[in-house]
This record gives structure tokens, sequence and C-alpha cells, in this order.
């Protein structure tokens, strides 16, 4: 895998109905790769994946291809708490084409040991093989901690495992990770707050939540810390940990998605049981986006034709 970089965890943006806003994501994706962002990760968590159907998250991932059109790579979030239905929706992303990698979360709810979680991410890998896969170790919402010694036996088990998006919140987890696994292995910060220091340490990159609102500062911070600029990615990260942290107020992605509406981009609709923040939540995001210059209407260009799956 040769990604690095910033990468958007896409919102999924709904119209009020709680059907998917195709107009909307597909701006969302040009509106991206124009601000520079290096690659984008569709249906993930931020997208609200675990709320959408198997038909709607294959056409929100087609939606993403096609609105990218090859100019930036795009991975398609693939996470289910049963490895066997893992496995069977793993199998119909391969006949999605133009994916550069799968971005697979722990097994959610579940509490899995490590030798669990090593047999279900392998059956995934051989599932999309030979698709590059990118772990994903979210302990925070799925209760399992993938530990560095499994990532470790995972690589040298499946080619395919080429990646992992870190989102532990330990930097010591991010630095064990760097000098144990090959170079080639790409590590990604899944924590804006947390990616220069992940950078720091050895990391290739973040996949951000705050580069949904602010693609451009967000790529740039990070690029500036991957050629040792630490200045200027201080500065950045200064000038935006307000809006990391705002993005976690209420549940991800509720915020994001309001300031996102704000902005002119979507709705701030979500799909139960997630439900837009609160007044005083909203009040505060308002205040704050305004502060950082987010607040620019931006019209979303209407017509495009999304190849049907």
């Amino acid at each position: 895998m040769e990604t690095t970089g910033c990468g958007t965890a896409l919102v999924t943006p709904f119209r009020a109905d709680g059907s998917v806003d195709e107009p909307a994501l597909w701006a969302l994706v040009n509106w991206q790769i124009e601000s520079g962002i290096d690659f984008l990760v569709a249906c993930g968590s931020t997208g609200e994946a675990a709320t959408l159907d198997e038909e709607e998250w294959l056409h929100a991932i087609r939606i993403v291809l096609d609105a990218a059109a090859g100019r930036v790579p795009v991975w398609a979030g693939c996470t289910h708490n049963c490895t066997r239905a893992l496995v069977r929706q793993a199998g119909l992303l391969k006949r999605v084409h133009g994916l550069s990698a799968v971005l697979s979360a722990n097994p959610y709810y579940n509490k899995p040991t490590q030798e669990g979680q090593f047999q279900h991410f392998l059956a995934l890998a051989h599932a999309v093989e030979p698709l590059p896969v990118c772990l994903y170790n979210v302990p925070g919402r799925t209760a399992a901690n993938l530990e560095p010694e499994t990532v470790e036996r995972l690589a040298a088990a499946a080619k395919n495992i080429q990646a992992i998006k870190e989102a532990s919140g330990k930097v010591t987890q991010f630095a064990e990770l760097a000098h144990i696994m090959p170079r080639s292995f790409k590590i990604f910060s899944g924590d804006d707050s947390l990616a220069l220091a992940a950078i720091g340490v050895g990391a290739h990159g973040l996949i951000s939540v705050a580069s949904n609102e602010a693609p451009k500062e967000v790529t740039r911070m990070v690029r500036d810390a991957l050629s040792n600029n630490w200045d200027e990615a201080r500065d950045l990260e200064r000038q935006f940990a307000r809006l990391f942290e705002a993005n976690f107020w209420e549940s991800n992605p509720g915020p994001v998605k309001t300031v996102l509406s704000m902005m002119g981009w979507c709705s701030d609709h979500m799909r139960l049981p997630l439900v837009p923040p609160a007044p005083a939540t909203r009040s505060r995001l308002e205040r704050l986006a305004g502060e950082l210059g987010l607040l620019k209407h931006v019209p979303v260009p209407q017509g495009y034709r999304a190849e049907v799956f």
C-alpha cells in the first residue's frame, strides 16, 4: 500500500425522509478532492455505516467511486461483529471496481480475545484478496483492543493486511506499532487530536473527521508534519484543536454533520439511534465554526450520473 497523508472519513448525507442524499455526497467528494485530500474512506463509522442496509452501503460506495473518478484512492468500510456476515459482505466488494482498500473495525459487542480478532480479520483478508486491508482499532466503540502483537501476526499471515487505523488513544501503542511493524506497513491515526503525536513516533498519516469540514487545512497539517515542517503543522493544530474536540461534544458524526449543514454542504439528518446535537451544542458549534471562518455558503451542484450497482 502506497497511500499516506490525510484521508477523510466521509459522512453519509441523508435527506429528511432518511434516504441517502446522493447529490450532496457527490458534491462533498468533489470538494474534498479539489481541496487536496489524499484519499477518501466511504461508509466508515463517521459515515453511519451501521445504519445503512446492504444495498445503500454498496450504492454509497459506488457514488464515492464515481465522483472520485480515479483522482484519489477510495477505501470502503466493511465491519461486522459476525465473521460469517463480514466475509459475505466483503465478498460483495470484490464486484465493486476501483476500490483501493477495505477498512474494517474490531468486532463490536462480542469482546473477542486476541485470537478471536486474529481469526476474524484473517477471514476478511482472505475474502477480499488481493484488495489491501486496513485494520481499524477503535476500542472506545467496540470494547475490544487490537494489540500490536496481534497486528504483527496478521500482517505476517496475510500479505494484503497492509495498514491500521489506530484509534486507541494511546501514543505508546502508536510507538509500539512503529517499532515492530515493517516500514512498508502503514499506520494512520484515527484521532485528529493525536495526529501530530502519532506522526512524531512513526505514523504515516491521519484518517480524519475534521477534514470533512476543513479538508485543505487538515491535509496541510498532516503533510507539514510528514515533511518535518513542525512549526507549520503545530500552528494548524493550534488553530483547529477546538474543532477536533468539538466534533465529539456529542456522538460522532452529529457535530460534524451539523457544521457541514451550516456550511451548506448537506443536512444534519441522522439515522436513529443517533440524533442531531442538542440546541445548546448546536449554538456552540455555530459560534466555533464562525470563529474558524468555516461558515461560507457552498452551493451543492445538481445533476450527475451515479453508476447503478
